[in-house]
């Protein structure tokens, strides 16, 4: 039972009803400024703010996560719909929703996959790029409703193309009252927004004076909104669309998991608590399902309203599930209070949000910073206004991560070591150092330390290349707690060419994972029994005695008496 869930033991009558109140307060205007943005209608934020909100709550992983339709989820579905709605008139708007629920199964797969953990995992040059990209596409698509003008076709190139001609044919009216709209956004006194969403205080007093101004057919406004339950959306598909649908759901659920998980990570620093990431995409990926489904607008973790939640002092799921009960009695019951708010009022709203998603505080100081953060961010902000998020999240991090592992590969390189004598900078005690020094040269000790990642598998070629030099060669992976495939072949290749040259060689890898590495590679059939050590010490003697051995002669056949004879101080093991 949904009940039994442990999220819901720490209900709290008081905080829970308080919290959701305030936070469908908070929704209302946002949940009608995304439907009327994304193209759906404002009915469509709301059963998404409806929907996504009640499901994630019921099958979600965190206890005080508010999921809603979000800015970027708006951003990804307004795309999705003007693509289909334009290759396919009649059927565009119900296959935009089959796309909403496979991405919902799509979250649903990451989740029961356990991925959850891995979503976030990706460099912040890479998320503040992506996240300021998406405010910019959501300010660029708002600049024609908040002129006045309906919004051109082609998304963002279409919109900048146009923009002559908007700014030509603005309608004052509305201009003046998205400009009113944004002030009150940005200047309503710090002591209301205690008490009072600026949103909601921009939405009521503007609609009020535009009501007051304007008659109601000289500016244009939301209208009715079809009260009642939604009507279904039967999955819908098209051969020739269907890889771009595909696309399309990967995007969107992707970036539903990034910014749901990103917003629950913020509330377990609220809360004290810790979400569970695998069963919170489960959840979200049920509620978008169902939200595709009847017609709503899909969702995510909101930061504002969990934030809202929480500092109202909600403390279970319950917050989120009175927050989508209240938003249902306003579309059931009291959706004739939502016809005289004009469209420009949520495009000022709309444009306001996107201008919050913008990452300011990186922007500001980018110019400070290292090179390469600033290049991939803005790199990554400017592919995902232009050509594709994916592409972008994607190329981002593909750069990132090879940035980062050319560093660590020099980092890396510092801990490989081959030297002939005592060095100050390994580990060898008193005794080890001795028996080193005693080999007057001949035996060359390879000291790896640290992770060794595929980065240095170049340096470990540069200086096993001298290892044809010696008698013997040591290698201590003793403070090798990690090592990749790639390492290993490296390792391999020294080994294959050190026995070549009938150079001795004997690994001490005490480390389980190292050591198995190299035992499934088969390095253990290309060595004599003795070569893994249990010790650094066992090493060094038996790669004295080797030193001290001609080669040329051999040992082969000799008894362990005439090898003493010939190589004092060797073990008999």
């Amino acid at each position: 039972m949904v009940f039994a869930d442990s999220r819901f033991k720490e209900f709290n009558f008081v905080g829970d009803l308080f919290g959701g109140a305030t936070t469908a307060i908070v929704s209302l205007p946002l949940a009608l400024a995304f439907g009327a943005a994304s193209g759906a209608g404002a009915e469509a934020g709301l059963w998404g703010a409806i929907l996504v909100g009640l499901f994630a709550s019921f099958f979600g992983g965190s206890t005080s996560l508010i999921s809603e339709p979000t800015g970027p989820m708006t951003v990804v579905m307004t795309a999705v719909l003007t693509t289909m709605m334009a290759e396919h008139p009649d059927q565009g708007l119900a296959m935009a929703f089959t796309v909403v629920m496979m991405a919902g199964c799509f979250q649903i797969l990451l989740g029961k996959l356990k991925l959850g953990k891995y979503i976030t995992l990706m460099p912040y040059s890479v998320i503040s790029g992506f996240m300021s990209g998406i405010g910019i596409i959501l300010i660029i698509l708002q600049l024609a409703p908040f002129l006045g003008q309906t919004s051109p076709s082609g998304g963002v190139p279409g919109t900048i193309m146009a923009i002559p001609n908007l700014v030509r044919n603005m309608d004052f009216a509305e201009l003046f009252l998205g400009l009113a709209t944004l002030g009150v956004l940005f200047y309503v006194p710090k002591s209301w927004k205690k008490y009072v969403p600026p949103q909601l205080i921009a939405l009521i007093s503007i609609t009020l004076l535009s009501i007051i101004l304007f008659d109601s057919e000289s500016i244009r406004r939301i209208g009715e909104i079809p009260s009642g339950l939604p009507s279904i959306q039967w999955p819908t598909f098209s051969f020739d669309l269907l890889g771009e649908m595909i696309m399309d759901a990967l995007v969107l659920g992707t970036l539903g998991c990034i910014d749901t998980l990103l917003t629950a990570v913020i509330a377990d620093s609220l809360t004290r608590k810790e979400h569970d990431s695998n069963k919170e995409l489960v959840g979200q990926g049920i509620a978008n399902l169902i939200s595709g489904f009847l017609g709503g607008l899909p969702g995510a973790g909101a930061t504002m309203g969990t934030v809202v939640n929480i500092q109202s002092g909600a403390k279970s799921p319950v917050s989120g599930i009175i927050r989508a009960m209240i938003l249902l009695f306003v579309v059931m019951w009291a959706a004739e209070l939502t016809q005289p708010i004009p469209m420009a009022v949520l495009a000022g709203i709309a444009l306001y949000v996107g201008l919050n998603i913008l990452d300011w505080s990186f922007l500001k100081r980018a110019h400070k910073v290292a090179w390469s953060p600033t290049i991939i961010m803005y790199g990554v902000m400017i592919l995902t206004v232009f050509v594709d998020l994916m592409v972008a999240v994607g190329i981002g991090v593909f750069i990132a991560n090879v940035i980062t592992i050319e560093k660590l590969s020099r980092i890396q390189e510092g801990n490989i070591k081959s030297i002939s004598d005592a060095d100050d900078d390994v580990p060898l005690s008193k005794e080890e150092r001795s028996l080193l020094d005693q080999a007057e040269g001949k035996v060359l000790y390879f000291y790896l330390s640290g992770p060794m990642i595929f980065g240095v598998s170049r340096a470990i070629a540069r200086h096993h290349n001298s290892a044809t030099h010696y008698k013997a060669m040591v290698i201590d992976l003793s403070d090798v707690p990690m090592m990749d495939l790639t390492v290993g072949l490296a390792l391999e290749n020294a080994i294959k060419d050190a026995l070549e040259t009938n150079c001795q060689v004997y690994i001490f890898a005490p480390n389980e994972q190292t050591r198995e590495r190299l035992l499934k590679l088969g390095v253990n059939k290309q060595l004599p029994n003795n070569a893994f050590v249990d010790s650094r010490m066992i090493a060094l003697e038996r790669a004295l005695a080797d030193s001290n051995q001609d080669h040329s002669i051999g040992s082969e056949g000799l008894t362990y008496s005439e090898k003493q004879q010939k190589f004092p101080g060797i073990d008999e093991s």
